[in-house]
């Protein structure tokens, strides 16, 4: 009888690669993959275990800083790839790396059904509300009247709230983060990991070169309590540097009080992250500043089968009916013809 060979003791170098990292200085991707690194060995996976596939876009260079496989692919297409790869290989960690012009516009599509059909991936989303890697013009989620390279007169669409969509799409897990706060992103990341389904999470992040202070209006930490809500599974929604403040429900439309004078913690929303029903999640990922406090964290988390794990029942299904089949009659059945 063999015992299977302990994991090595892997550290955060172990995920560090020997590429070169060409983003920009002071770029908000840094802090991402500082914290995917850092996450790593504390997933106690084989590095060969664990695959990172992204599309184009500064956030899609990711897959060369990992010290594990990747797959940089193309424009919006990476959850295809990433379908492919865990239906075939559902051992196999896989996470798809993308950005608010890849995963958005081009790759809307593709990211729309891979949440429907819940494949079992983790999809980083990074925001920055503009095309970086192509010298700032304006994305699916820049503000209406952004102006850019490519609306010099401000954009006249209106902008694609990110978890909203994923929502939409029935993610089965839906989060927020932002790059700054290096806690709760790596915390929001094992989250996403631990989940057995398709966890999409959006980060905010910054373009210090075409897109300077995009989201510190509620971001910057001198701010950040009292302009954004960090939603936790079972509690009530609470913010401000006091917490004096908090969140509730007026039939279907949110409300922010203050507590004192008749008001308090038992009149507010409590956060309930396993809905089934995406009416409440909705509801916090469309609140935006400065009407409202911007939701950060698990918007939502429930658990259905995952699509890898239904076609491989379908797979063996088949199988104990028909038998394992052969690929070569297959490919012979019918009508064939020689070329000479």
């Amino acid at each position: 009888m063999t015992t299977a060979e302990p994991l090595p003791v892997l550290t955060r170098k172990d995920f560090v690669s020997d590429q070169e990292v060409r983003w920009c200085p002071g770029c908000g991707d840094y802090a991402i993959l500082a914290q995917t690194q850092k996450l790593m060995p504390e997933l106690n996976i084989p590095r060969e275990k664990i695959v990172f596939i992204s599309g184009i876009g500064c956030s899609s260079r990711l897959p060369y800083y990992m010290n594990t496989y990747g797959f940089h692919s193309i424009h919006g297409r990476a959850p295809t790839i990433a379908t492919g790869l865990k239906s075939s290989r559902p051992d196999l960690s896989v996470w798809v790396i993308t950005g608010d012009g890849d995963g958005l516009s081009i790759g809307g599509n593709h990211l729309i059904h891979v949440l429907r059909r819940n494949v079992d991936l983790v999809i980083v989303l990074f925001n920055n509300r503009i095309y970086g890697l192509t010298k700032g013009q304006y994305s699916p989620t820049s503000e209406q009247g952004k102006i850019t390279k490519t609306s010099p007169l401000g954009s006249l669409d209106y902008p694609v709230n990110a978890c909203s969509l994923a929502l939409g799409a029935n993610a089965t897990f839906v989060a927020r983060s932002i790059a700054t706060d290096t806690q709760h992103l790596v915390s929001t990341l094992e989250r996403a990991h631990q989940h057995k389904g398709a966890s999409f999470v959006e980060v905010f992040q910054n373009c210090n070169v075409y897109n300077d202070g995009a989201f510190d209006e509620f971001t910057d930490k001198a701010v950040r309590p009292d302009r954004t809500i960090a939603v936790e599974h079972g509690q009530p929604l609470i913010f401000g540097k006091e917490r004096n403040r908090g969140l509730r429900l007026n039939g279907v439309t949110p409300e922010v009080v203050d507590l004192g004078n008749g008001i308090t913690e038992s009149d507010l929303l409590v956060h309930d992250e396993t809905l089934e029903d995406p009416t409440i999640a909705s509801i916090l990922a469309r609140m935006e500043y400065p009407e409202f406090p911007v939701p950060l964290g698990v918007l939502r988390a429930f658990q259905k089968p995952t699509y890898d794990e239904l076609m491989e029942d379908q797979v063996q299904e088949a199988i104990a009916k028909q038998g394992e089949g052969d690929l070569e009659a297959l490919f012979a059945e019918g009508d064939t013809w020689v070329v000479d």
